[in-house]
């Protein structure tokens, strides 16, 4: 025979009702009571991913402050010789500008692509509920590939930068031929490095979409890139 339980120990309502039995629940970055098949909270990872995003950027910012500090500080030094008359140690290197000013024309019309690309793929993650309407259209609309133009330009620029390497070991400039050119190509590889994660990331960004990922993962994704 079943075993009831008091009256006294059962959940009720402000008029005494029966409650409906509590199924958990939490912020657990899911949408609705936390079930398994909730939809995920992509603004709570969005956030989440901005965060880890500022935290992984701060030593790398702080590695380029310091190799600039200490590049303006070696320019700037000055020693002496056997006579104890001081020098000018500090070579100039001839860089090849008008290469040069054509990567940085790349790197920054890249930086407008990018955001064009997060605008875009924000906008496609406001429409998506109102298109998953039945009997609701949007129209045909035309849609530029900005995420692959910015992917583009980043390898137009890295390309660049080794072009611009073979300039300057063609000039008699090596990495291992003096202080001053030394540190011009370890601070271009470490700009070329922190450029080459970035078209990583807009690469996993276009495989995402070519395999029709939910747009709001796509989102994160691209606007993570963008800010890094």
């Amino acid at each position: 025979m079943a075993r009831s339980t008091p009256i006294a120990h059962r959940p009720s309502g402000h008029h005494g009702s029966a409650l409906p039995p509590h199924t958990g629940g939490g912020d657990d970055g899911r949408g609705g009571t936390g079930s398994g098949d909730s939809m995920p909270n992509y603004g709570l990872r969005l956030r989440h991913a901005r965060l880890a995003l500022a935290i992984f950027m701060t030593p790398i910012l702080m590695l380029f402050i310091s190799f600039t500090v200490v590049y303006l500080a070696r320019r700037g030094f000055v020693g002496s010789d056997s006579t104890e008359t001081f020098i000018q140690t500090w070579i100039p290197v001839r860089l090849p500008w008008t290469l040069l000013i054509a990567n940085t024309v790349a790197l920054l019309l890249s930086t407008v692509t990018i955001d064009l690309a997060r605008r875009a793929i924000t906008r496609e993650a406001a429409l998506a509920p109102i298109k998953s309407i039945p009997g609701v259209s949007l129209g045909n609309e035309r849609s530029i590939p900005w995420l692959g133009i910015t992917t583009l330009l980043g390898m137009l620029f890295l390309a660049g930068q080794l072009f611009a390497w073979r300039q300057l070991s063609i000039s008699g400039f090596h990495l291992l031929g003096g202080t001053s050119s030394s540190f011009i190509y370890i601070l271009t590889a470490m700009h070329g490095i922190h450029l080459a994660g970035g078209i990583l990331a807009l690469s996993f960004a276009n495989v995402a979409a070519v395999m029709g990922r939910p747009v709001e993962s796509r989102r994160i994704i691209v606007d993570i890139t963008a800010w890094y």
